[in-house]
């Protein structure tokens, strides 16, 4: 295990550095998660996995991820790929855009590194889509080198075990400590212990990351521009020989009202669908739209 800075402030934390580390090893052991994105030396699998489980559910990733390798298994498949082939398999998943920033990554992969992801953090977080988290992701789990991984489970650990009485803590409060207990011998490991029993936490307790600063309670689907958006993708998607917009715009407002959802108005609808045109969802050709 890696020796503690001694600029680090654990004495503002509950507990010790030492009694952290025991206690996540042992409580994040014994909340291991078989998941068949772990224990994989792949890290453009790995960078798959982390994309698709930001802002998604575990349990809703396991439906996709196998699917989604199946069609493309590596970073140059992905990138020759069309983008209406690549939406296709991640409908459903939610957050659209997660798909495209995931094929122009692996167009960068594939046009600069002869399909291969880069070894560094530094180069990983330098591809489009990858933030911090997805790039020390990678690094821990596909490269089993050490790299700060903050997110909404692992900050459930440190504000859970470490600051359990403190409201708005700063992300760069925790940040110093994540990364003085990065254990190189065992980043994998380490972080999936953390993972696991920030899953835990989050089952048995009030969810700890709602004393996050940085926590934000995320708005209904339902009746949602998100809800508006997924369903002309969707309708688009379903005629690749294109469709008129105002056609589009029928059928969406249909599936909308079997749900219960008043349509969007027009000057909603176009909005929507030039976000969607300027984001490469989909293109406008001679009146009508195609994927």
């Amino acid at each position: 295990m890696t020796k503690s800075s001694p600029n680090i402030a654990w004495g503002e934390a509950a507990l010790s550095r030492p009694q952290f580390i025991e206690q996540v090893w042992q409580e994040g052991r014994a909340a291991y998660r078989e998941l068949p994105w772990r224990n994989i030396d792949d890290p453009f699998a790995v960078l798959v996995s982390e994309v698709m489980l930001q802002q998604t559910q575990v349990a809703r990733v396991l439906n996709f991820w196998p699917r989604f390798m199946a069609a493309f298994p590596t970073a140059d498949a992905l990138a020759a790929a069309s983008s209406a082939d690549v939406l296709e398999h991640w409908q459903g998943l939610g957050y659209n855009r997660r798909a495209l920033l995931l094929k122009r990554a692996a167009e960068v992969c594939a046009a600069t590194l002869q399909g291969q992801l880069p070894r560094s953090y530094d180069e990983l977080l330098a591809l489009p889509g990858v933030g911090p988290a997805t790039a020390a992701g990678v690094c821990n789990f596909a490269y089993r080198t050490a790299a700060p991984y903050l997110e909404t489970n692992v900050r459930s650990v440190f504000l859970h075990l470490l600051f359990p009485s403190q409201e708005n803590v700063a992300d760069r409060q925790l940040m110093p400590l994540v990364a003085d207990c990065a254990a190189t011998e065992e980043p994998r490991g380490w972080n999936y212990a953390l993972l696991d029993l920030g899953a835990r936490l989050k089952a048995e307790t009030a969810n700890p990351s709602r004393r996050s600063a940085s926590y934000a309670r995320q708005s209904p689907f339902a009746g949602s521009n998100r809800q508006k958006r997924a369903a002309l993708l969707r309708c688009v998607l379903a005629h690749p020989e294109g469709i008129a917009a105002a056609q589009a715009w029928q059928l969406v407002d249909e599936e909308l009202a079997r749900a219960g959802v008043a349509p969007a108005d027009e000057r909603l609808k176009g909005e929507i669908a030039a976000q969607l045109q300027r984001e490469g969802f989909f293109r406008c050709e001679c009146g009508l739209l195609r994927p």
